[in-house]
């Protein structure tokens, strides 16, 4: 019973971590199921800090797993975003928002763990280089480039969650009312869209949509060629720390839209579409 005490103490912290890494709540969870596996047959008395084995272990399975994934990513219709999962406040947005977690595609397996323990999870260097199995060199060293390059991503402006909230709203009634010109003043002229369908979805872009005209035409061109779906409910949702549109019908998810702003107009789309993704259960 301490076993299982213990893990449940540290689940949700655990969860994060390996959210975070994976960009996929279920893949997250499948993660703690092996490390819950392991952390069963292992004597309690052994074990210096369970919340160290277990953060060990369940960062190597991550590590892991990505490496495994960049095989399965070749193979994916379209481009690849995050699995959506529901939040609440109060929870640090720019480090759980979809824009962040695509980010961090662009850092390595033991990159991505080093800037996540270090800087979301507070750990100190000397910590993250036992769990690594680094020098403390060598861990400052890969945590300070992924800053760097994490930084170097990161818009310079963030808007406030009300100014956020009615920029996506505005947006989604010009797309719903089929107003080109209304969508297209609402982005910047270099706006792009992604959407991540996995072949899945008639009309989603196998490929990015560059530029605020083509995507005002794309939108609603989409909207105008595919009607809504019967019993289609549309509304906003704290979606990864921020608003996002939602789609349901009859309370499953069809469809979640998020935007990045620069406080004047959207630079950013990401739609998610693969039903594959649509779980969009609470990172709990």
């Amino acid at each position: 019973m301490q076993t299982q005490d213990e893990f449940v103490a540290h689940r949700s912290k655990l969860l994060s971590l390996a959210y975070r890494m994976l960009g996929s709540k279920a893949e997250a969870e499948d993660v703690l199921q092996e490390a819950w596996l392991r952390w069963s047959t292992v004597d309690p008395s052994t074990v210096e800090s369970s919340e160290g084995w277990l953060t060990t272990v369940v960062s190597r399975l991550c590590m892991d797993q990505l490496k495994s994934a960049r095989a399965r990513r070749e193979q994916y219709v379209g481009p690849w975003l995050p699995e959506p999962v529901l939040t609440r406040e109060p929870v640090d947005s720019g480090a759980i928002s979809l824009a962040f977690l695509v980010l961090l595609e662009s850092l390595g397996p033991v990159e991505r763990a080093a800037y996540l323990l270090h800087e979301v999870f507070d750990y100190r260097h000397s910590e993250i280089a036992r769990i690594l199995d680094k020098d403390e060199a060598a861990v400052r060293q890969l945590v300070h480039r992924a800053r760097a390059r994490v930084q170097e991503g990161r818009p310079r402006f963030a808007p406030s969650r009300e100014e956020h909230q009615r920029m996506l709203e505005a947006f989604f009634q010009a797309v719903w009312k089929g107003d080109v010109e209304a969508v297209e003043a609402a982005l910047t002229k270099d706006a792009t869209l992604w959407a991540d369908s996995n072949g899945k979805v008639r009309g989603a872009a196998s490929k990015p949509v560059h530029g605020a005209a083509a995507i005002a035409r794309f939108l609603v061109g989409l909207r105008q060629k595919f009607p809504a779906p019967t019993g289609l409910t549309v509304g906003t949702e704290e979606v990864n720390g921020w608003p996002a549109i939602v789609g349901r019908v009859g309370g499953t998810a069809e469809f979640v839209i998020t935007i990045e702003t620069d406080g004047a107009q959207i630079h950013a789309l990401r739609n998610v579409v693969n039903p594959e993704k649509l779980r969009l259960q609470s990172l709990e």
